[in-house]
């Protein structure tokens, strides 16, 4: 069982020493960076691995997207259970090295089926880090200080993107898709080690207020009633479903999409769209949460109004990134765009932990990202795909090629189609896989609005529906 034993009550202030909260942080943070480089390292490497094995948009959107996410989301419940009852620490240790060691296995993938079991696998493990993590970062510290403290950790995702691109697109350009998933995968091993013996187990609603009860564990079937009786719990998981529908086909069809618009290498979209969408995308959150926490006494409905806003505002900037022709003009508003739509990471995680109890966290956590991920995440790369191979497929019926090519027809690297279908319909086949895949991803950005609208509706049951107060 959990060697910590329950706060009785809660002591309102952060556990350990500041700097030591600190350590603990930067080494969670580092623990979710690691999850989103392994999460993200397929997207980086989406048209060469299409490519080498010949995969349709939408059986793609399946490796990336549903076939990850599916067993990420529902192992989630148990592993947050168990979260619940004993060392969280250790909990996130092992399932780091899990994790670690399946996308290592993805580089020896022989094809489409094995790298999905291997994907599978990495859901497995990844599913034992956010519901944990964020328990732990709820007893680490206090109510109002947790926005902040979660936008740093939702940094993760942006560090995760910065280290996906900026190594794994280099070593894919020099030795190949598959030994970058080897060596970005073997780094979990060490710190899931380094974490098991730094990192210490905090009691349980140490730092709520006094007068919270945070004693017991409440059932699987409590939490779920207290839960679906909160609209502002209604109300977070559709707005952040809808902003991860955009983030999941975005994330994982930017790198083909700019590759097919601009002609350039993967190297070269990592460095001139992702990487800055990512650092933008980190921008974006930090400051949310540090706004968040600088206002929480005047505007304390701002963790919800702020990402309300700013995804709204970043709606305009994603059309212009997917449809402009320069290169100088669309790289930045990708950019902008991403700084906008990502300030809901930490917002997101404060919010629901604000609405349950500590004894709850790690589930609600884990309840909240089974719908976010599972219909979110999950579905969106499968969508953008399915929309893509669509929209190429309504072209090539339009065209004087219809009945005689389909859009599977059109999926190899350019060597193997200028052999099989000759340099005119080579050049058509381009154009069509091209065009399909960005009009799929326009629909996505149009998605930005309803999300905005549902964050804001947030700010009217939010304070209502409070259990530890952020301000």
């Amino acid at each position: 069982m959990d060697v910590q034993p329950l706060a009785m009550g809660g002591q309102g202030q952060g556990f350990g020493a500041a700097r030591y909260r600190g350590y603990v942080l930067g080494m969670l943070t580092l623990v979710y960076t690691l999850s989103s480089i392994d999460r993200l390292l397929i997207g980086v490497l989406a048209q060469p691995i299409i490519e080498d094995f010949r995969l349709q948009d939408w059986q793609f959107g399946l490796l990336s997207g549903f076939g990850f996410i599916f067993m990420y989301s529902v192992a989630g419940i148990p592993i947050a259970r168990l979260a619940e009852r004993y060392n969280r620490v250790r909990i996130i240790a092992v399932c780091l090295a899990v994790w670690s060691v399946m996308t290592m296995l993805c580089g020896f993938a022989w094809g489409f089926v094995s790298l999905l079991l291997c994907r599978v696998g990495v859901g497995i493990g990844e599913a034992g880090c956010l519901p944990p993590c964020n328990s732990l970062i709820g007893d680490y510290y206090p109510a109002r200080s947790r926005a902040k403290a979660l936008a740093i950790f939702g940094l993760g995702v942006a560090l995760g993107g910065v280290g996906a691109n900026t190594l794994g697109s280099p070593i894919a350009q020099v030795w190949g898709w598959r030994e970058a998933f080897i060596a970005l995968g073997a780094p979990g091993l060490v710190v899931a080690a380094i974490l098991w013996v730094t990192v210490r187990e905090p009691p349980r609603g140490y730092s709520d207020m006094p007068g919270v009860r945070s004693n017991g564990v409440d059932s699987l079937l409590v939490t779920l009633r207290n839960l679906a009786g909160k609209r502002t719990f209604w109300w977070v998981t559709g707005a952040s479903l809808l902003s991860s529908l955009v983030g999941g086909a975005t994330a994982n069809f930017q790198g083909p999409l700019f590759q097919r618009l601009h002609e350039l290498t993967v190297a070269q979209v990592s460095f001139t769209f992702i990487l800055p969408m990512a650092l933008a995308a980190a921008l974006g959150s930090f400051a949310t949460g540090w706004l968040t926490e600088r206002w929480a006494d005047r505007y304390p409905n701002a963790v919800a109004w702020l990402p309300g806003f700013a995804i709204l505002a970043a709606t305009p900037f994603y059309f212009t990134s997917m449809s402009a022709d320069a290169l100088w003009v669309a790289a930045p508003a990708h950019a902008i765009a991403a700084c906008l739509h990502y300030s809901f990471l930490g917002s997101q995680y404060s919010i629901v932990q604000g609405i349950v109890k500590a004894t709850s966290r790690a589930t609600a956590v884990a309840v909240y990202l089974l719908a976010n991920n599972l219909l979110g995440s999950g579905l969106g790369p499968l969508i953008a795909g399915y929309l893509s191979d669509f929209f190429g497929g309504q072209l090539i019926a339009a065209s004087e090629l219809a009945g005689q090519l389909a859009i599977v027809d059109c999926k190899g690297t350019a060597a193997d189609l200028l052999a099989r279908l000759g340099p005119d319909t080579a050049e058509f086949c381009r154009v069509v896989t091209r065009d399909g895949l960005q009009r799929s991803l326009l629909v996505f950005a149009a998605i930005c609005v309803p999300t905005g609208l549902g964050f804001l509706l947030v700010s009217r049951t939010l304070q209502k529906d409070l259990v530890s107060r952020m301000a």
